[in-house]
């Protein structure tokens, strides 16, 4: 079985931390520490709150002023990255909860410590609640980290202002106004690092979800740019090709074609319990005079719990198709209960997408056993 994230703070996480804690802050009592994290509330906390309970802990047991803690942080982060056991570095996120839990009366001082921490694990929560309060100076700071010269910190630029991080605090007044993001994203969309890259595709992804247009604005500009703007371009038009947005996806050469026909949409079996497969295949046929490219799609209406469907859209692939031929494509997708999904017996429906366009469906019924 698994091991859960929660279980990366085990004993072997705490000697080696705490043997580092010990050089850096020399006057902080190894055991009255690990006494502290270690209470009776530390077995059933998730891996969230025991970070947030690890950063309290830090905070109570560090001497002098939140200042003075923000140094003997930076030290201890020198030390670890001279004794890194591995490359993971979200365990010690438990730095940027202190910030956050502590350094909001500190702008100041909490801006230069997050600059710092983020070369070391990721501030991009950490920040959101000193957006929220002071939002002109956060996003000019934002803008001014967009320019530095590394890269961990160009993408915590970006990372840390999108309108729609999962898991992260809401950034209301960004969603319903996202125009300061956009001085950042210009920044940083051919930014030499994949790593930011990736974060700029993600933000636009976010900013889509309430402005598409504006996407599509900045889309037109950007491409043609370079290979790399190119990539970021799609990757961040990505929900709106999913929704079948037909201005986004003529922007890559996917209108539609009267031409194709899918035919002969079958499933093997059109009942099958929770945990078991949907495995289903179709002929693509093309009759045009010319190739044609498609993006293929298939959709799944999920049953949800309230007897109402939520489609979810997944990519099959992304083709130049003869004319005159016929193309047996086949897929199967899992019905395995997973924490982002759950799934409810009942009616399901599947259905196969074309440039955008539902082009054929078939329901299905899953069962519990």
């Amino acid at each position: 079985m698994a091991s859960l994230l929660k279980d990366v703070y085990d004993t072997a996480f705490f000697d080696h931390f705490t043997t580092i804690l010990a050089n850096a802050a020399p006057k902080l009592d190894k055991k009255v520490f690990l006494a502290a994290v270690h209470d009776e509330q530390w077995p059933v906390r998730e891996l969230k709150q025991r970070m947030k309970h690890i950063a309290a802990v830090l905070h109570q047991m560090l001497p002098g002023t939140y200042e003075h803690q923000l140094r003997s942080i930076e030290r201890i982060i020198a030390h670890l990255s001279e004794n890194r056991r591995n490359d993971h570095g979200f365990e010690y996120m438990f730095f940027a909860e202190f910030v956050e839990l502590f350094g909001l009366p500190h702008v100041p001082a909490s801006l230069r410590a997050m600059e710092f921490i983020t070369q070391f694990t990721s501030c991009e929560f950490a920040v959101r609640p000193f957006i929220k309060a002071h939002p002109e100076q956060l996003m000019q700071q934002m803008l001014s980290w967009s320019e530095h010269p590394q890269h961990t910190v160009r993408r915590f630029s970006s990372e840390g202002c999108r309108p729609r991080l999962p898991w992260g605090m809401a950034l209301h007044a960004l969603q319903k106004d996202p125009k300061p993001v956009l001085p950042i994203l210009e920044n940083l969309k051919n930014d030499p690092s994949e790593f930011v890259r990736r974060s700029v595709a993600n933000n636009l992804n976010d900013i889509a979800k309430d402005h598409p247009e504006l996407v599509l604005q900045l889309a037109k500009k950007w491409l043609g740019h370079s290979a790399e703007t190119d990539w970021v371009v799609k990757h961040g038009c990505r929900t709106l090709l999913k929704r079948g947005h037909a201005e986004a996806l003529g922007l890559f050469g996917w209108s539609a074609v009267p031409s194709v026909q899918i035919k002969n949409l079958a499933l093997k079996n059109n009942t099958f319990p929770v945990g078991a497969y949907l495995e289903f295949a179709f002929d693509l046929q093309h009759d045009g005079a010319t190739p044609c490219d498609l993006r293929l799609e298939y959709a799944i209406d999920y049953l949800k719990s309230n007897g109402k469907h939520n489609r979810k859209v997944f990519k099959i692939t992304e083709n130049t198709y003869n004319p005159g031929e016929v193309y047996r494509i086949s897929r199967r997708q899992s019905f395995q209960d997973m924490t982002t999904r759950k799934h409810y017996p009942g009616v399901h429906r599947l259905t196969i997408v074309v440039n955008g366009k539902d082009s054929g469906s078939v329901e299905f019924e899953i069962y519990k056993d």
